[in-house]
């Protein structure tokens, strides 16, 4: 085994929890079993940092000062120049930077690692221009797309995680575009996880459950589940926090909200769905699709980015097409109404998820980053030999 050294550079880190912060976890934790050397550079949590580890996995985590996202206090934005960084990568020496997610911080790092001659693997995972709109600055959006663009120009290679996404970047000229998805954990999401008791305690007539998982932000749009909040015989679910969980409460009166849940809690709620939905469009994978299908759980989802790869309609759910309410009703209908038809659905969504667990999927990033060590290698063999 080649043991490999990373610097892990996450746009956002514990303790705020997200996708990206769960695939990281997931990621320290394969690195920790191969043995490899890693150091985390992380924005701040607060300007005191009382609650921000300081080691995951027997790791250091570098923090650099943040500050926080206008009207979403638990995102930190990092502060500090490119050369600050440099100082830290070259103190470290790493033989690559993986950079999660990059925007702010990831931006830096990569100017930071190209000076060092270091190569660096850029995970595209969010999909920040296509919030601009949804956060009322439309115009914004050409300049995002031009720091994304400027980022993985820069990156020795770029990892994204569905073949939307990958279509996506390469459509507006960015190369060195491989996919790498995300594994699931299939022993923690299983049916067998199914409680009966916690069904009766939400839904205590026998009704349906609808189940919703994510954040509960702008661009998930989960204010369009309001279609779903009054069909007879269920009871909506919503799994999750931010800072639209009070105007969301107001909007769907009859959903049960189950606030920000987590490990073994989660996986036996998302067990006890009949039903999982997702309406956000702008996923670039969709991690709580994946463990709705570990769990035997059909889903619906909105037909744009990552879910296009995770749902196999009329096979293991059914996808509608973006701001088509009327198609999501009607799918949610379709397999409330038909239980065989919904069990059915919720087999085939179980099956098509076992094998993509998370250590396959790690050291195929493994890989990656072995491959990207390579190509500066040849690069770096190129310029000498010019210079000769």
């Amino acid at each position: 085994m080649n043991f490999v050294k990373v610097a892990l550079v996450a746009e956002s880190f514990l303790p705020h929890m997200n996708g990206v912060t769960h695939s990281l976890l997931k990621v320290l934790a394969h690195l920790r079993s191969r043995g490899d050397d890693v150091l985390v550079i992380a924005p701040s949590s607060s300007w005191l940092d009382d609650e921000a580890p300081p080691t995951v996995e027997g790791y250091p985590v570098h923090r650099l000062p943040s500050f926080p996202l206008s009207g979403y206090p638990n995102v930190r934005l990092a502060a500090g120049t490119v050369g600050r960084i440099r100082r830290v990568l070259a103190d470290f020496a790493p033989d690559v930077v993986h950079l999660a997610s990059p925007f702010v911080l990831g931006w830096r790092a990569v100017q930071a690692a190209n000076q060092l001659g270091i190569p660096s693997v850029s995970i595209y995972q969010t999909e920040v221009p296509a919030y601009a709109a949804r956060y009322g600055v439309p115009w914004a959006e050409n300049l995002l797309w031009q720091r994304v663009e400027n980022i993985h120009d820069a990156s020795t290679l770029n990892l994204v995680p569905s073949s939307f996404a990958f279509n996506q970047l390469q459509a507006r000229g960015i190369q060195r575009l491989h996919l790498w998805r995300r594994g699931v954990d299939t022993e923690r999401f299983t049916p067998a996880k199914r409680d009966g008791g916690w069904r009766r305690s939400v839904a205590p007539l026998g009704s349906k459950i609808i189940g919703y998982v994510g954040r509960l932000a702008i661009e998930k749009q989960v204010e369009d589940l309001a279609v779903l909040n009054s069909i007879p015989g269920t009871r909506l679910v919503i799994i999750g926090s931010g800072p639209l969980k009070e105007s969301l409460r107001s909007k769907l009166p009859g959903a049960y909200f189950a606030g920000f849940q987590s490990g073994d809690d989660l996986a036996r709620m998302v067990a006890s769905f009949d039903l999982f939905v997702h309406p956000g469009e702008s996923e670039t994978f969709c991690q709580t699709i994946q463990e709705a299908m570990a769990s035997g759980v059909p889903v619906v989802a909105v037909g744009r980015g990552g879910p296009l790869d995770l749902v196999d309609s009329s096979r293991t759910g059914w996808v509608y097409e973006p701001g088509s309410l009327d198609q999501l009703h009607s799918a949610a209908l379709d397999l409330l109404g038909d239980d065989v038809k919904r069990r059915a659905f919720g087999r085939a969504a179980y099956k098509s998820v076992q094998g993509r667990t998370w250590p396959v999927l790690c050291e195929q990033l493994v890989q990656y980053y072995d491959k990207a060590i390579a190509v500066q290698a040849r690069r770096g063999s190129a310029a000498r030999a010019s210079v000769d």
